[in-house]
């Protein structure tokens, strides 16, 4: 681990150390090209005593190749002037700066762009369900030289470092796939020659500044994705045309999500075959990126040999001072990401700006200390609670959390229990740890009444108590064996089968779904409105759907309302149409949670200022529960 903290040179720029944070949409910038202050607190924060490099969010090189309205832009006469901005930030942290250049061919999204995306040829992006048009020799002339002009201006904005993105079923990826490239002129014929001439006109255009390619080590996609065969020229060009190293991710934007954004579930395998043969294939320095937040994950690339450097996104996003926290020996202090993709990559898709399940201080001002410490009661251990207890002890006040079970979490102690979340714990038991050990009283077993808040006699009462399960008004529901979600997960209640049957395959609901078909019950799940696994992060509910469709004893029914219950069936409406079903022996409840019941009179007469916050106010989510006790802990 120790060979992190050495120095390392790519090309004429000198690293401190051998990490580097990898391009990340935020989804923080204005579609008129300008910087943000919440993109300039960010970029500070990943920069400060951080990764000897930080390459700034994917930027396209025109107008048609973008992805996202809110991404930075390099095509706008005031482009280097705004970038400046960031490169100052970065640079003045000691780090270097770095440009990431794309264009995002078939992945471009019209409703950005105003067009339809183009690419070598036509090419059906299955992540957006667009269809690509070829684009004429003339176009690709134009590509090249905004690639020029790109480089130019970060040359004028002052960057450090400029990286091409050539893979991950990009256009310059997608010219060098034969499977996607079916052009029968020159650009067809010879598939390199886009990226020969795409990285002759970086070149020309900033002589003089390292250069870095990203790839994908394997686009996991047999269908579509590049070959070994087809990527392999490549490499041997990046070599051949001074590339300073290769910075290799996985996965097709396209064609496999899950890959590209390194989901959590998925195994480790892949990455390290690829990096092996990647190895075996060039002499460039090799960084590696993906889920490389584990001190004996980075030990094992590099003990291998697969890597020189080491690229740290997520994990950075949820601890900001995760290498200074490695390099000192502190690991028990690490917030540690859980890959769940919920306050990142979910919201970024949503429109809003890049958060964190676990940093909600990410991208905002710090928090300052209280002229006027309070004593404060927080009433629920939850991740609202949490996060309340955590952030206002750190503005020095005098924190006191009670919760009515033995432990902290409240329904996050149960979320990483679903299938493919195992790495969400490593989070949950980061945050519970910082509770403890920064807030002055934890009290266990109890529920805050009038007593309590008479004995303790706090300034401020935070009420975060959590919400409660939603039962649904149905006849004869009473007459069934009936366990709610949190029952499920808790194991407080057995399930008795064959046939289950779950009412609200929602967000939770699916994952019991899961869990009931690993089970190997008979499963018959049930949802009125939203679709099925509705507000759930798109790649988490994807790879969920497709594993449940491979279990035969499985049903999602759509659409479906179950009505009421008899002793012999159980009467649902699926589109209008009225069903019987045939008893079931168990009735999962995932039909929703509504708030629980607010402090009573004789506790609103003991205190004179009372908070009602997370799911206690409004029931939503972790990252909203999470954002509601920082959000306090700035108010006071």
């Amino acid at each position: 681990m120790e060979r992190m903290f050495e120095e390392f040179k790519l090309g004429t720029a000198k690293l401190v150390n051998r990490f580097v944070f990898p391009p990340i949409k935020l989804a923080c910038g204005n579609p008129d090209g300008k910087v943000t202050e919440r993109q300039l607190q960010f970029y500070s924060q990943i920069a400060r005593e951080g990764p000897a490099v930080v390459i700034l969010e994917p930027v396209s090189v025109t107008v048609e190749g973008k992805e996202h309205p809110k991404q930075l832009c390099i095509h706008l006469p005031e482009s280097a002037k705004e970038l400046n901005k960031i490169v100052r930030v970065v640079q003045k942290e000691g780090r270097l700066a770095c440009l990431h250049l794309n264009h995002a061919g078939a992945a471009a999204n019209p409703k950005v762009t105003g067009t339809k995306p183009k690419a070598p040829s036509v090419i059906t992006c299955l992540t957006s369900g667009q269809e690509s048009e070829p684009l004429s020799e003339e176009e690709i002339k134009t590509i090249i030289a905004s690639y020029k002009s790109a480089a130019q201006k970060a040359v004028e904005a002052g960057f450090n470092l400029i990286e091409i993105q050539a893979g991950h079923g990009y256009l310059l990826s997608q010219f060098l796939n034969g499977k996607v490239n079916k052009r029968n002129d020159r650009y067809g014929q010879n598939r390199l020659l886009f990226a020969r001439e795409v990285i002759s006109s970086v070149r020309d255009g900033a002589p003089d500044v390292p250069c870095i390619v990203r790839i994908s080590g394997n686009e996991m996609s047999p269908e579509f994705g590049i070959t070994q065969e087809d990527l392999l020229p490549f490499l041997k060009l990046a070599e051949e045309m001074g590339i300073s190293a290769l910075h290799v991710g996985m996965g097709n934007a396209c064609f496999s999500p899950p890959w590209y954004f390194h989901h959590g579930s998925l195994p480790e395998r892949p990455q390290m075959d690829a990096l092996s043969w990647l190895r075996a294939q060039t002499s460039l320095p090799l960084i590696v990126a993906g889920r490389m937040g584990r001190r004996e994950r980075v030990e094992e690339i590099f003990e291998k040999g697969f890597a020189d450097l080491v690229a740290l996104g997520r994990p950075l996003i949820a601890d900001t001072k995760l290498i200074g926290k490695w390099q000192k020996g502190k690991e028990e202090k690490i917030m540690y990401c859980g890959y769940c993709l919920q306050g990142c990559l979910h919201r970024v898709r949503s429109g809003e700006p890049l958060g964190c399940n676990l940093n909600p201080e990410i991208g905002l001002p710090p928090l300052a200390l209280t002229p006027q410490p309070m004593r404060v009661l927080v009433a629920g251990g939850g991740p609202a609670g949490m996060s309340a207890a955590l952030y206002m002890s750190r503005c020095d006040h005098q924190v006191t959390i009670v919760e009515k079970l033995d432990h902290l979490g409240g329904q996050f102690a149960l979320a990483w229990q679903a299938t493919g979340k195992k790495t969400m714990k490593d989070g949950l038991e980061s945050l519970v740890r910082a509770v403890k050990e920064n807030v002055a009283s934890v009290i266990f077993n109890r529920t805050v009444d009038a007593a309590l808040v008479k004995e303790l006699r706090p300034d401020l009462l935070v009420w975060a108590t959590g919400p409660l399960q939603n039962i649904p008004d149905i006849p004869g529901l009473k007459n069934q064996y009936i366990i709610k979600a949190l029952e499920f997960f808790t194991g407080k209640k057995e399930v008795y089968g064959p046939r289950v049957l779950l009412i609200g395959a929602g967000r939770t609901g699916i994952e019991i779904v899961e869990k009931l078909g690993e089970g190997g019950y008979e499963v018959v799940a049930t949802k009125r409105t939203d679709p099925i696994g509705g507000m759930m992060e798109m790649i988490t509910r994807n790879l969920t759907l497709m594993r449940i469709g491979k279990m035969p004893k499985v049903t999602l029914m759509h659409h479906t309302a179950v009505k009421s219950f008899t002793q012999d069936t159980v009467e649902i409406e699926q589109d209008g149409i009225r069903k019987s079903l045939e008893p079931f022996q168990t009735v999962v409840l995932a039909s929703g949670m509504v708030r629980a019941p607010g402090p009573d009179e004789e506790i609103l007469k003991a205190v004179s200022k009372i908070e009602i916050i997370g799911d206690a106010r409004d029931v939503k989510d972790i990252f909203t529960a999470m954002q509601a006790g920082y959000q306090l802990a700035m108010r006071y």
